[in-house]
């Protein structure tokens, strides 16, 4: 009853019962038992009927997974109904042990996270916003600090001692020997000693935007990308007394540098550079990539590999981008879709045809090096079972074999791979449907798997009140086959409102049970409360999502282009329609981000359809602030369709639609969005409400798009469930 008490949460709604009971006692004395009983009563039925958004939100969600190059060492993060804190194991035992101490839900996330060399020490980033698409290195500050956290390098002993803020920065990178750290800062590169011993400074200046940097296998060296708008540079830094190396300099982005074993050479990525003759806008056009071989004492480089000039050989848009590894046996690792699915290949060192090293019909993501670079690991939707298309386990393959073999089957979830030091084990998360997502060790001796953390979960979780949701599969009006997990009430009879719910992204997948983006943990959650609460919830995975193959994440006329992936909206409303178990007159839709346009436009396309929804952060008009360049381009070309494309990208917007707009909606949305503009909101509110349409609005000040701080994810998952609550079943 203790823990009960604790996940207990008065609404508004029971606040105005007691008040009236309240009034009842007050006036009319006789009837104080019977309005203590009633009272009573309401908090017992609170108690036993579902389980409480409080007690499902609860789970700790770990991320950020890295081991050590050497031993048994792990370390991750954990947010723990946000507080965010560093967790590290040592095998054999693995038991955790948690290092940092930010106890409070303050908002400011961890990332970058590593392990030296040496096992010492643990550096991380602390504040900022990395999920963003702009100022993800400024401060976040949803809880109104007077003194915001500036985004900070920080370290501390993997045995555990002080959390030194070794300075304000980005970035970080571990020397070799441990006894350095290089990070950016003002977009410079600055160097720090990892014990925090001395202040921090500029390892060298120069021109341009620096990143991605790389020590050299015996940290003499350090390779980084300079960014310089239409173009980019790799250079090479020694020491204050030698000239930046430049890398083979050319008209190309040049990106992810990657040392050999022996830090004699270079492999990068070349990608054609900005400029040339005006085009279509609405074409579909290759983006060409290449992957190069520099020699780092001279700089020259040669090609050792070329994409292929088709669609499907554009630059992968996929999870780690090319995902480029100098691996053993001289062999050069890379990513690619050119036959239609983003698989491994490599290459030799010289140059050669690329092997395909994970040959099937699935995707690999969160890809990992193993430290002694003879094998990658990585997570799949892949497996025996029909249904892992919309799951995720580990698998492994040879760098130079096609040999990929599934480490983790079974009907639940693993993902975010890496293999210790030892060689011995692969840590990763792992999940059920019910069972949170926590961190596990398999040891690749014998496959066995052992669940870390387990105490970590509160009591108050209700995971055997979970329900484990239902692949389902229907086809668009153009005939294209959707799939979505279905979460059903439990002892429900008869027709039941229903939800549908749309994920951001796009390039997303829904998956048959917890997911490894805490943003998307959060919606999972937020859908097993719904069913609770006897909604039935169907959570799409529409085209321009992942997971299908290369066609249907590139799909034609989709976006500003034509929004066809709304046709996959609508065909899961008219599904969930002709359910018996679906009240067809009651169903709404929901979704954040990209969910949050495709709710829009489901709700300006077809009201008579969708009874009521609930659109977070969405995108509106597709032509605020994304036209000017094709209209009034600063040059004398302008594209042959530029009236077109803008028209299109007017008419795949929401706001081109409000004529057919009447069914009632929530907007949801936090003024420090750095992935959608606070103005898509204001914007299509106001003309909602000048329209007469019934429109609630919910704004979270000084929060992000992805809801830093565990009470505002709650405020918002509450306020969906209550306002669905109120509108479909009259609650």
């Amino acid at each position: 009853m203790e823990s009960g008490l604790r996940a207990f949460r008065i609404t508004p709604l029971g606040i105005r019962r007691f008040q009236e009971l309240s009034f009842i006692i007050i006036h009319h004395p006789m009837r104080v038992v019977i309005a203590t009983l009633l009272f009573v009563c309401t908090i017992l039925v609170a108690f036993s009927q579902r389980p409480l958004l409080d007690g499902i939100k609860s789970y700790p969600f770990p991320a950020d997974l890295t081991s050590c190059a050497q031993g048994a060492k792990v370390a991750w993060t954990f947010n723990e109904q946000g507080r965010r804190n560093v967790y590290v194991a040592e095998g054999p035992d693995f038991k955790p042990r948690k290092l940092t101490a930010f106890d409070d839900d303050e908002g400011q996330e961890i990332t970058s996270l590593s392990i030296s060399n040496n096992g010492e020490w643990v550096v991380f980033v602390r504040g900022g916003d990395h999920g963003s698409n702009w100022d993800d290195g400024l401060p976040v500050n949803p809880a109104a600090s007077p003194t915001p956290f500036k985004v900070s390098v920080m370290s501390v002993p993997f045995g555990g001692g002080k959390t030194s803020k070794l300075s304000e920065g980005d970035e970080p990178v571990v020397s070799p020997d441990g006894k350095r750290v290089a990070f950016v800062k003002g977009g410079q590169v600055w160097s720090v000693p990892t014990d925090g011993s001395s202040e921090s400074k500029p390892l060298f200046t120069s021109r341009g935007n620096m990143g991605d940097l790389q020590w050299s296998p015996d940290g003499s060296s350090l390779a980084f990308v300079s960014a310089r708008g239409d173009h980019s540079f790799i250079g090479i830094y020694t020491n204050e007394q030698a000239a930046i190396r430049w890398v083979s300099p050319s008209f190309h982005f040049d990106v992810s540098p990657r040392w050999s074993p022996d830090g004699r050479s270079l492999a990068f990525v070349r990608q054609d550079g900005n400029g040339g003759g005006v085009d279509s806008v609405l074409a579909r056009r290759h983006t060409h990539w290449s992957i190069r071989s520099a020699d780092a004492a001279s700089g020259k480089s040669v090609e050792l590999w070329s994409a292929p000039r088709t669609l499907r050989g554009s630059v992968p848009t996929t999870h780690g981008g090319y995902n480029l590894h100098w691996a053993a046996r001289n062999r050069i690792v890379f990513l690619s879709y050119q036959d239609g699915w983003p698989h491994l290949y490599s290459i030799p060192a010289q140059g050669g045809e690329a092997l395909l090293l994970t040959p099937g019909n699935f995707m690999a993501e969160h890809i990992t090096l193993s430290p002694d670079k003879q094998f990658l690991v990585f997570a799949a939707n892949t497996g025996k079972d029909a249904l892992d298309i919309d799951r995720r386990h580990v698998v492994s393959v040879s760098v130079d074999k096609a040999n990929p073999a599934v480490l983790t089957p079974g009907t639940g979830l693993e993902w975010f791979p890496v293999v210790t030091g030892d060689g011995q084990f692969v840590f990763c998360v792992s999940a059920t449907p019910q069972r949170c997502p926590l961190p596990a060790v398999v040891q690749l001796k014998d496959l066995s798997v052992r669940i870390l953390a387990k105490e970590m979960v509160p009591a108050t979780f209700p995971e055997s009140r979970l329900v484990v949701p239902r692949q389902v599969t229907f086809k668009s009006s153009d005939g294209l086959t959707i799939h979505g997990q279905l979460f059903e009430p439990t002892g429900a009879n008869g027709k039941r409102p229903a939800i549908v719910y749309i994920h951001g992204g796009p390039p997303r997948q829904m998956l048959l049970g917890w997911h490894y983006s805490d943003y998307y943990s959060n919606a999972y959650a937020t859908n097993q409360y719904l069913a609770s609460q006897g909604f039935v919830v169907l959570s799409v995975n529409y085209r321009l999502g992942i997971g299908y193959g290369f066609d249907f994440h590139r799909p034609t006329h989709a976006g500003a282009a034509g929004a066809s992936e709304y046709l996959d909206i609508k065909a899961a409303g008219e599904w969930l329609a002709a359910q018996t178990s679906v009240d067809a007159s009651k169903i709404g839709v929901y979704g954040g981000s990209y969910g949050g346009y495709l709710t829009a436009m489901a709700l300006a396309k077809d009201s008579k359809l969708f009874a009521a929804g609930v659109d977070v952060h969405g995108v509106h008009d597709f032509t605020v602030d994304r036209t000017r360049s094709v209209l009034l381009p600063d040059r004398f070309e302008r594209a042959p369709d530029a009236e077109l494309a803008a028209r299109t990208a007017w008419q795949s917007s929401p706001v081109a639609w409000l004529s057919g707009w009447t069914s009632p909606a929530l907007m949801i949305h936090a003024d420090d969005d750095r992935n959608v503009r606070f103005n898509q909101s204001t914007d299509l509110v106001q003309r909602l409400w000048k329209k007469g349409v019934a429109i609630e609005t919910l704004v979270i000040v000084d929060d992000t798009h992805h809801w830093m701080m565990h009470r505002n994810a709650l405020t918002l998952d509450q306020a969906i469930a209550d306002y669905f609550s109120r509108v479909l079943m009259g609650k």
